[in-house]
């Protein structure tokens, strides 16, 4: 008979205790006592367990009763937030938001709106992957994510479209006593050529043959910036790096910046886009998750049409 259990029992059992009387959660649910009485009773004959000791003035939860308000509540959560999120998809909003985040974007930015988000769509879930060049279109482009907060590649895709959101400066790095951090002035390429460069390797085929942002004929490939990052500070190579993950080891002197002829000391800007497929724009949540990425930048939309356009970093 436990088929037959109603969210009606449920909700009049969970009353019953939290008020600690038949006749005050009557009240509560706007019922007349008996039909109170009546709904804990028919549940206690279908699960077969008696719920409420009634042998005092007032009935008091039983071991057994105890232990299964714990169950109760969690069925009726469950099945208020079923229809909460229900009607959130009934009118527009997606069931979850899948953003893929480029590995140069600031993790700070992404934090602040992930908490954000979180408390204005409680109900909708986020799911965050971050990944470097094309394997952060690659998502975006099949549609395992809706969006991508993703930097510009020398490449069109005609099926998306976008807007630019911010820029994040690049700059050359490498440890003080690299022989290039040594050599002092403004490195032209076949100084920069004589060393090993480190450099993000493409997990996707989009980049396939396609060299981006090298300047040396030697190249140690990494597949993530906190290794780079590693083996900056070590010493092995010299390579680019986001401002923002270096600059407390140019305060602190464990990393120098390197004035070149392709990326000069104050940086280069790598701008950074808001993209989707432009047969699917974001709904309502993934709306919101990018207007708030872009309010930590102060700055206005710039639509960006991929089909028309390169978006080219050399």
């Amino acid at each position: 008979m436990l088929d037959g259990v109603s969210l009606d029992q449920l909700r009049t059992f969970i009353a019953a205790a939290d008020e600690g009387s038949f006749s005050a959660a009557a009240r509560k649910l706007n019922r007349v006592q008996s039909a109170v009485s009546g709904w804990v009773g028919s549940l206690e004959q279908q699960i077969g367990v008696t719920l409420f000791d009634r042998s005092a003035r007032f009935p008091v939860l039983t071991e057994q009763g105890v232990l299964l308000l714990a169950d109760a509540r969690n069925i009726v959560a469950g099945v208020d937030t079923l229809k909460a999120r229900a009607r959130l998809m009934a009118g527009g909003t997606e069931a979850e938001l899948s953003v893929v985040v480029d590995v140069f974007f600031p993790t700070a930015d992404i934090t602040r709106a992930a908490k954000a988000f979180a408390q204005r769509f409680p109900l909708t879930p986020l799911r965050l992957f971050v990944e470097g060049l094309g394997a952060g279109y690659q998502p975006v482009l099949d549609g395992r994510c809706s969006i991508g907060i993703l930097a510009a590649l020398p490449l069109a895709f005609p099926s998306l479209a976008g807007e630019r959101l911010t820029e994040v400066p690049l700059v050359a790095v490498a440890a003080p006593d690299h022989p290039l951090a040594r050599a002092g002035g403004r490195l032209p390429r076949h100084a920069l050529a004589k060393h090993v460069q480190l450099v993000l390797t493409d997990r996707s085929s989009l980049m396939a043959g396609k060299d981006y942002g090298v300047s040396s004929p030697t190249t140690w490939r990494l597949a993530d910036l906190s290794t780079k990052h590693a083996f900056l500070r070590d010493g092995v190579g010299w390579g680019s790096m986001p401002l923002h993950m270096v600059q407390a080891d140019v305060r602190a002197g464990t990393l120098v910046i390197l004035d070149t002829e392709d990326m000069p000391r104050t940086g280069y800007p790598l701008i950074i886009s808001s993209v989707h497929r432009a047969a699917a724009p974001p709904g309502p949540a993934g709306r919101w998750f990018v207007d708030c990425l872009r309010g930590g930048f102060n700055k206005p939309p710039i639509v960006d049409d991929y089909s028309q356009r390169f978006l080219n970093l050399s």
